[in-house]
């Protein structure tokens, strides 16, 4: 047995380099990274909620040691964990896989046991979706690590529409949920010219505003501003009803289009 202790009255921000254990393909284009790092890390991590947002340090230069007080020596990007196992003292990060041009694609696809990948976490508990009985779920590929903790987390009684986008039918993954979900898969091999999302959302059938719902949403700038507008100025969701945020934004690195995709949530 472990001897880690967890403690959820202790969390405290991880900024550590933790140490690649395993690698695995899990589609063509969706990489699983598991990394381990100290005991007490570990601890602290396990009390965090699994699918919020944190910062990954990516090495710019992988045979040299990852250096976090050194901006020179990394890339900032950010991530979610999708795990943890606190027996075997890991967490795992899932990568899309998309090309060596971008700094975390690029990293993973070449990444191999014992390479090193700084890792940020502010303490964050807070649940990502209120209890209510109907979930409307939207994302691309880089909102399928979030998209599967809720659904792995939500209750049996609870009525999913899912909609999720990736590159092919290759690329679909099973996500394991006690809900009753009905999955759409779209697919899209060119994702920076365009998406359908915003299309097929206002093509359903949605809960209405008798029902207690919640829709999460993420993904492309575009996509994401689009589907918030049609939910909240054309079906009358609340504030309270949606979360809505755009991890990217086609044709700009992360670090040059962050402000404007926070103005753009903010706006609305």
């Amino acid at each position: 047995m472990s001897n880690i202790v967890i403690d959820p009255m202790n969390q405290r921000m991880v900024r550590e380099v933790m140490i690649v254990t395993d690698k695995q393909i899990l589609t063509p284009h969706y990489i699983r990274i598991y990394l381990t790092g100290k005991l007490d890390t570990i601890a602290n991590i396990a009390t965090m909620t699994i699918g919020v947002n944190n910062k990954v340090f990516i090495p710019v230069d992988k045979t040299q040691p990852l250096d976090l007080d050194d901006k020179a020596n990394f890339t900032i990007r950010t991530y979610t964990h999708r795990g943890i196992d606190v027996e075997k003292q890991q967490i795992w990060i899932d990568f899309i896989a998309h090309g060596d041009e971008s700094p975390a694609s690029g990293w993973a696809i070449h990444a191999q046991v014992g390479d090193q990948l700084g890792v940020l976490m502010k303490p964050k508990n807070k649940p990502l979706y209120p209890l209510v009985d109907n979930f409307l779920l939207v994302g691309d590929a880089t909102a399928i690590p979030v998209l599967g903790a809720i659904l792995e987390s939500l209750p049996s009684g609870s009525t999913v529409q899912c909609i999720i986008e990736v590159y092919g039918k290759e690329d679909e993954q099973d996500l394991p949920t006690s809900a009753n979900v009905k999955m759409t898969w779209l697919h899209n091999a060119n994702p920076v010219q365009g998406s359908q999302l915003a299309d097929t959302i206002k093509s359903l059938t949605l809960p209405s505003e008798k029902l207690s719902r919640f829709a999460y949403v993420a993904g492309e700038f575009s996509s994401v501003k689009a589907i918030r507008h049609y939910l909240k100025k054309e079906k009358n969701w609340s504030t309270n009803e949606l979360y809505a945020f755009s991890y990217w934004k086609s044709g700009i690195a992360e670090d040059k289009s962050a402000n404007a995709r926070r103005e753009e949530k903010d706006a609305e």
